[in-house]
């Protein structure tokens, strides 16, 4: 069977329901005008305002206050028995007053999700509730959204359309349905205010965030300010569904580029995409921690990892492209064992100067060269330019031998973790919306890897994929970076370092580094919890 035209430049699907031919597509030629637009926006949103929102900002601190105080009252009269349990109880009422107060914050929740190993594992495992699990909106108002913005009737364009949702989450919530010409598709509509509140709680956060600088810990080593611009930056795209489509585009032609058959992206409708409402082909498979159904179907659970991996490091290094939201519920593995990428609303793009820094950051990674490494998150703006990199070596002792954290007591840990947090506040260390997107798609990755596949040899894996870029894409990125790719000697000292054991260790699994970690977070609970 001949493969579908589009097949030839995209990674689609061998059964097409339709096939999409760019230049002829209308939301394509318009999406760089919608992107710009929607990054010019953003320093209007993010700029404080001498009036915030009153009526909103009022909300948002009453709903806020009703979940924090219960909480509050109970642990100063110490009723909760264990850390565990405070934190269980604080994050129930969290996603509960998050829920309440809409989109805005539910995408707040959902980016806190995807940190597993970075917030409390009761935080995260509360708001993966947000995924998907959102209330939804009534099926009367999703009519509206789709006959407004299609204009046209539903029957005029649906066989059938399933009134209860597949998936309702901040943004939108997704159907089920069959078009009038027979084709399976999955519909995503907008919430109808949903633009609007979030350009309003955005100005409440631009307004609020320059008062919590240095009043709380949290904020104060997340910046505020640069925190919600940071936040503005993911979410103001997600509000055009035509920039999402176009989106598709680009990350399934970056894939089929790359030659990686393992991923596939879903045909968005050539025609029926508009602001609100988006139109893509169904595609269906394993829920990505399904690893009982993958393995019983005869699916490689550790190649479904080892395709990920180096999918989205190809991507983010060599195009500047990747998808910017990976969590359980934006994949799902085919029958065939090719994973299916959903929900394309983030992508995170590197171009220019910036892609360089990242190149520059990873290699030195791989080659040990922390100068290196520290110059190009200065490259990339986690840093002021005017940084001190002798300095930011020195404060975070990144030159010194490598201390195992396992062998650390509980205190010694959290003043371990408190000097660091202070030296890197006091350089005005800040998270790049790229960088901030790659490293929460890495402990995405990193959970899976225990999910699907926790023998795998970590060091191992990374050795390999080094070597696999080295050989695929060496002189390329020599040649970007101006270097002799020849001359590249891989050295995974830091990356060890990053795992806290030293360069003669050889081999580690990801069952063997979990148990490390939870030996280190018990300690730093322990002794907070005192």
């Amino acid at each position: 069977m001949t493969s579908p035209l589009d097949c030839s430049w995209a990674a689609f699907d061998d059964n097409a329901p339709w096939v999409l031919e760019p230049e002829k597509i209308e939301w394509h030629n318009t999406a760089v005008a919608l992107r710009a637009s929607a990054q010019q926006e953003i320093p209007v949103l993010t700029t404080p305002t001498k009036v915030p929102p009153v009526a909103r900002l009022f909300t948002v601190v009453w709903v806020l206050s009703i979940a924090l105080l219960p909480w509050f009252i109970k642990k100063k009269r110490n009723k909760f028995a264990t850390s565990e349990a405070s934190n269980a109880y604080i994050s129930l009422r969290m996603r509960k007053a998050v829920e309440r107060l809409g989109s805005t914050y539910i995408k707040l929740g959902q980016i806190i999700s995807s940190g597993e190993g970075l917030f409390p594992a009761e935080l995260v495992n509360e708001f993966k509730l947000c995924r998907d699990q959102v209330p939804p909106i009534p099926f009367n108002e999703v009519q509206q959204v789709i006959e407004s913005d299609l204009g046209a009737r539903l029957t005029d364009v649906f066989s059938y359309i399933d009134t209860t949702p597949l998936a309702a989450a901040s943004i939108a919530q997704v159907h089920v349905a069959t078009l009038i010409t027979g084709e399976n598709v999955v519909v995503k509509v907008q919430r109808p205010s949903v633009s609007k509140m979030v350009r309003q709680d955005l100005r409440v956060m631009a307004w609020l965030a320059p008062h919590l600088v240095g009043r709380i810990k949290v904020s104060a080593l997340a910046n505020p300010p640069a925190l919600v611009e940071l936040f503005a930056e993911t979410i103001v795209e997600e509000l055009d569904f035509r920039i999402e489509a176009d989106n598709m585009l680009d990350v399934a032609k970056m894939l089929h580029e790359l030659g990686q058959t393992g991923y596939i992206v879903p045909r968005p409708h050539p025609k029926l995409v508009t602001r609100r409402v988006l139109i893509m082909q169904r595609l269906s498979g394993f829920k990505f921690d399904d690893v009982v159904g993958m393995q019983n179907a005869g699916i490689d659970t550790q190649q479904v990892i080892r395709t990920g991996m180096i999918a989205f490091m190809e991507g983010a290094m060599i195009y500047g492209v990747f998808h910017g939201d990976l969590h359980g519920g934006n994949l799902f593995v085919m029958k065939d064992g090719k994973t299916a990428l959903l929900d394309f609303g983030i992508v995170g793009r590197l171009t220019g100067a910036r892609r360089m820094a990242f190149l520059r950051l990873m290699l030195n990674a791989t080659t040990n060269n922390v100068v290196g490494q520290v110059e190009a998150l200065r490259d990339l703006g986690a840093l002021p330019m005017d940084t001190d990199i002798q300095a930011v070596i020195k404060d975070l002792n990144l030159g010194a031998p490598v201390i195992d954290p396992t062998t650390l007591s509980g205190e010694e840990l959290v003043k371990e973790v408190q000097r660091i947090v202070k030296a890197m506040m006091g350089y005005g260390a800040r998270m790049p919306k790229e960088l901030m997107l790659y490293v929460k798609n890495m402990v995405f990755l990193d959970g899976a890897i225990a999910r699907l596949a926790p023998d795998l040899d970590i060091l191992a894996e990374i050795a390999s994929i080094s070597m696999l870029f080295a050989e695929k894409h060496g002189e390329r990125l020599g040649r970007e970076l101006g270097i002799d790719h020849n001359a590249v000697e891989i050295n995974l000292d830091s990356v060890k370092a990053g795992f806290g054991v030293d360069a003669s260790t050889n081999s580690m699994t990801y069952r063997d580094l979990q148990k490390r970690r939870e030996l280190i977070q018990k300690r730093m609970r322990e002794h907070v919890g005192r």
